[in-house]
């Protein structure tokens, strides 16, 4: 018997009650754009960031810590919200020492999904920081879930091909006997040298390139632009 930790994928927020989480990290994924967004507004030097799932939350979260409201609902900024979702809103002139207080359509719920089901604890992970969030993983020899938050419940490809980057990176650390992680570390070694041009094909480029954003998406399948690991403490995300 091996005595190393088991790593599972899971493809949807849906999916997410057929795992037992509790004493697994949980690794919320939403490459376009949430959690890339995350980790640029924290390697930029956010004081922290404030997930909240739902738009009244948000405004009302702002108002008390004095942080920047920021979300969008396809594609677009939310009325009433002070920024969107592109992680080139939050260079380190613009967010440094600021509270940026997120609502998104996917990675918010699945986060706040984990934390119901008794994560013992949960980051955020995108391809601007990949080696941190492996780096982490591989130290804290504790059980896995790369939760890929999908789009509307529906499988994404881009939240996929980034569990399958962790996995080729981690996978000597780990038991890995799950068709949805074999199936992620598959394509991606497939596509690892032409993500840049093969993420066009998802239906998420199509929704959001039409809004102006290529080279948003670019920035967020390009690795280690903004290494750092945000943490979930205490309702905030936080650099670890």
């Amino acid at each position: 018997m091996s005595n190393k930790p088991v790593l599972h994928t899971i493809l949807s927020p849906k999916l997410l009650d057929l795992y037992t989480i509790t004493n697994s990290i949980v690794v919320v994924i939403d490459v376009f754009r949430a959690t890339s967004t995350i980790a640029t507004a924290l390697y930029n030097g956010a004081t922290k960031i404030i997930p909240v799932d739902a738009v009244d939350k948000c405004i009302e979260i702002g108002k008390k810590t004095g942080g920047i409201t920021a979300g969008e609902r396809d594609g677009k900024i939310i009325p009433g919200l002070d920024y969107g979702n592109s992680p080139a809103e939050y260079p380190r002139s613009f967010i440094e020492g600021k509270t940026l207080v997120l609502t998104t359509t996917n990675g918010t719920k699945l986060l706040h999904m984990a934390l119901q089901n008794g994560a013992s604890e949960i980051i955020t992970g995108s391809f601007p920081n990949l080696s941190a969030v492996c780096d982490h993983l591989v130290a804290q020899k504790k059980n896995v879930i790369l939760g890929c938050s999908a789009w509307k419940d529906r499988f994404n490809l881009e939240d996929c091909l980034f569990a399958g980057a962790v996995i080729e990176k981690i996978k000597a650390h780990f038991t890995i006997h799950c068709d949805s992680s074999l199936m992620a570390e598959n394509m991606y070694a497939l596509h690892k040298h032409e993500l840049k041009s093969f993420i066009r094909n998802t239906t998420h480029w199509h929704r959001l390139s039409q809004y102006g954003l290529e080279k948003d998406l670019e920035y967020c399948v390009s690795a280690d632009l903004a290494n750092i690991l945000p943490v979930f403490i205490n309702g905030d995300l936080v650099v670890q």
